[in-house]
């Protein structure tokens, strides 16, 4: 850590990973009620359950995403923080405004939040991933202002990268691409354009290009390539998922009432998605091959190269498996997207903000790498969650395939509850790689609390011992 106001990074890379612990428990409920629809039924509704999970994954992204910007910013502009103090109230406000939401979630009849939060005023709640009140979009709002006011104001006042323009440019365009949420129209195909807007100009398109940053500053820092050669692949990457992610959202238009060139749009330009993935584990090894040093921080690096290839996993090869209008017409809705969402976030936006924490808490608590029993901990937390994540995919893409095959295209289809009680096995299946999963990343979480001596680089030791 090279300045004092990088700190301020430290609570939000905290607080992400404790609402990442929640996003699991909730994840491991909501998987058993797969199989026992009557597993707390009562006490929390699948709905309450799975609208808890996916927006702790949002928060706690958005989170980690922060408090990399807060670490990276400083340290590209070789400046201190515009304001460290406004970065720790921005961190306050969005983790009062995130618990107070999901306990509105847990504790109060969403129809009654919708009616206490002003939604009649200003419709915008209902919409998956969209849930928040009123005043929690208000806030996020606000919250975006105050991280792009301080974030903008250090690159004004010091050095200008590629990586810090990059960077600062996707988070500008993260805020202006939730402007759409505010906007729920009566009706259902312009509600779901909006919709889009927002889920999929985050996920396939504003959030490629902050997982490109965040991988570039991490292969600098640990190769030490020379950054003109990895602001270069950047920059191709960012233009193949500009074309490709703009133009690709149409194939979320296919059966929503849009114009039937949307068929032709979205699978053209759908099929080209894939490649900015291929292009960044391409790029991640080929760093990694030319490095120039070897960093003690061995679990970061592991990190690093993990991340490229479980993004091109979910989001391009899963991706693209359900991509083109004929497969989305039996696919659309079934276990095949869910597939694709879970091991697409974990692969591209969750590796990556687990990388940059790796390599970032310990320069936040003075040290240039944990000790290696520490590390070998968090590598066995990675290979537990990579691998645990493989069979949630894999037992929901079975799941898939039976109802495609036995409700989708089959001459005599079964009813929706027949059809996931022959898929009752996979539910089994993803429940126990879920709990498989969570012991990985409480073994991660452990290994922040192993002591130990302090790892150095070979340079590192030459500045001590002088």
């Amino acid at each position: 850590m090279k300045y004092q106001t990088q700190k301020v990074a430290k609570p939000y890379f905290i607080a992400a990973l404790v609402l990442f612990l929640g996003q699991i428990i909730f994840g491991l409920i909501g998987g058993l009620q797969y199989v026992d629809g009557t597993f707390l039924s009562t006490v929390l509704p699948f709905n309450v359950v799975h609208m808890s999970h996916t927006n702790l994954l949002i928060i706690w992204l958005l989170m980690a995403f922060m408090g990399a910007a807060y670490y990276i910013v400083p340290e590209e502009a070789q400046t201190e923080l515009y304001s460290p103090k406004l970065a720790i109230i921005t961190f306050w406000v969005f983790l009062i405004a995130a618990v107070l939401t999901i306990a509105g979630y847990l504790f109060v009849p969403y129809a009654e939040l919708a009616r206490d939060t002003g939604n009649a005023l200003l419709p915008t709640m209902g919409r998956g991933y969209l849930e928040q009140p009123l005043p929690t979009k208000i806030g996020i709002v606000l919250v975006a202002l105050s991280l792009l006011f301080n974030l903008t104001m250090t690159l004004i006042k010091g050095r200008k990268t590629s990586l810090n323009y990059i960077l600062i440019g996707s988070l500008w365009g993260l805020a202006l691409l939730f402007l759409p949420a505010f906007y729920f129209p009566t009706d259902t195909v312009k509600a779901s354009y909006s919709w889009w807007w927002v889920v999929h100009g985050w996920v396939e398109g504003d959030w490629e290009l902050i997982l490109g940053a965040l991988l570039g500053f991490i292969l600098i820092k640990i190769t030490g390539v020379d950054r003109e050669i990895i602001e270069k692949w950047l920059y191709i990457i960012i233009a193949l998922t500009l074309i490709s992610g703009m133009i690709g959202i149409g194939h979320h238009y296919y059966y929503i009432g849009a114009p039937p060139y949307w068929i032709w749009l979205g699978s053209v330009f759908s099929v080209l998605e894939p490649l900015p993935f291929l292009l960044l584990m391409i790029f991640a090894f080929r760093v990694f091959g030319q490095r120039r040093r070897e960093h003690p921080n061995k679990a970061a690096a592991l990190w690093a190269k993990g991340t490229p290839i479980m993004a091109f996993l979910g989001a391009g090869v899963w991706g693209f498996m359900i991509t083109l209008a004929p497969v989305q017409y039996y696919a659309h809705g079934t276990n095949f997207t869910a597939a694709h969402g879970h091991l697409a976030f974990f692969g591209a936006y969750a590796m990556v903000s687990l990388a940059i924490i790796s390599y970032a808490m310990p320069q936040l608590r003075g040290r240039e790498a944990n000790c290696m029993k520490a590390q070998q901990w968090e590598m066995a937390g990675f290979w537990i969650m990579v691998l645990s994540m493989i069979g949630i995919t894999l037992a929901l893409t079975g799941a898939g395939i039976v109802t495609v095959f036995l409700q989708r295209a089959a001459e005599n289809p079964l009813s929706f509850m027949q059809t996931n009680h022959k898929a009752r096995v996979f539910f089994w299946i993803r429940e126990y790689a879920g709990i498989a999963f969570s012991i990985g990343l409480l073994t991660y979480l452990a290994s922040f609390f192993i002591p130990g001596s302090y790892e150095y680089s070979e340079e590192s030791k030459k500045a001590l011992n002088h």
